[in-house]
């Protein structure tokens, strides 16, 4: 599953967006920040490390929201727990539009890393270094770090964000559902890899990243096969969703708000058949986008 504002609590907000911080990223960050007490002489320079960690995954998480919402998406939500970062995004479904959502957050390290260079060569050039060797650790970290993120991030394992921009790419030639399939099955095998790789170090937090990616990767292939039929099913060419421009099939794929009986709006001009009631908005189920059935 992934992780929700359940367990979390609101740090902050900028620019419309809620950061959550999940109550079990605490108990890690005790055990990291334990962890890298021994590389540094003063250890308030291992917290001041993971706090900057911390900052770092926030940075690459805003990097996919305000690109999902430059692109004419919403994002509203970022959660931090263990595993990392997670920006809720809902980008319009277009491939270009889904790829710059994904590709914005590795940017951002992309962008980070000359930065944290060249305040270590600035530092370094000044003589900060030589009498403070934590300093000099630290700001090592700090690249080892950011460099780490992206390219863990950039590896084509769905979900991580090589898996979905190879997932963008192969939209382009392949369509939304079969792209998505390859995607999948390719996390699928990554996710098996690693757990592979976590028996081989004994490494038990390889194997919880592993499990996970494989159950994210599972559930998203189940869902391309549902993307796929629902692809194959007869359409209404007079009607035309105002997110994504694909028209919508027929069959009673709507349910009604008042009497939870399925109809078809395109057929009954938006009325239930069932109780009669109107529906003023309708979701599109390719896009998953709701809007007003005036609007078709």
């Amino acid at each position: 599953m992934m992780p929700t504002h359940q367990g979390s609590f609101r740090l902050f907000r900028f620019n419309g967006i809620d950061v959550h911080v999940h109550w079990s990223w605490f108990l890690v960050a005790v055990y990291s920040v334990s962890q890298r007490v021994p590389n540094y002489e003063a250890p308030v320079w291992a917290l001041g490390e993971y706090l900057l960690l911390f900052a770092v995954v926030t940075l690459h998480e805003f990097g996919h929201a305000l690109a999902c919402r430059q692109v004419g998406g919403s994002a509203d939500r970022i959660v931090l727990w263990p595993l990392g970062g997670v920006a809720y995004v809902a980008p319009p479904q277009r491939p270009g539009a889904t790829l710059w959502s994904i590709a914005a957050g590795p940017l951002v390290n992309v962008v980070l890393l000359p930065v944290i260079i060249g305040a270590g060569w600035a530092c370094r050039r000044a003589g900060l270094l030589d009498d403070n060797p934590d300093f000099a650790r630290f700001l090592r970290a700090l690249v080892w770090m950011d460099v780490s993120l992206l390219v863990f991030n950039l590896l084509p394992v769905y979900p991580l964000d090589g898996g979905q921009i190879l997932r963008s790419l192969l939209w382009y030639p392949l369509g939304r559902a079969r792209s998505l399939q390859v995607a999948t099955v390719l996390g699928v095998i990554g996710g098996a890899g690693l757990v592979a790789l976590a028996i081989w170090w004994a490494s038990v937090w390889t194997g919880i990243l592993a499990v996970f990616l494989l159950m994210q990767s599972w559930g998203s292939f189940r869902a391309a096969g549902e993307l796929r039929r629902l692809e194959k099913l007869p359409r209404r060419p007079e009607f035309k969703c105002p997110e994504c421009h694909v028209s919508p099939p027929r069959g009673e794929f709507w349910m009604c708000p008042s009497c939870r009986q399925p109809f078809d709006p395109f057929a009954t001009s938006a009325v239930c058949p069932h109780c009669r009631a109107a529906l003023d908005v309708t979701a599109c189920p390719d896009c998953q986008t709701a809007r007003p059935h005036r609007s078709w």
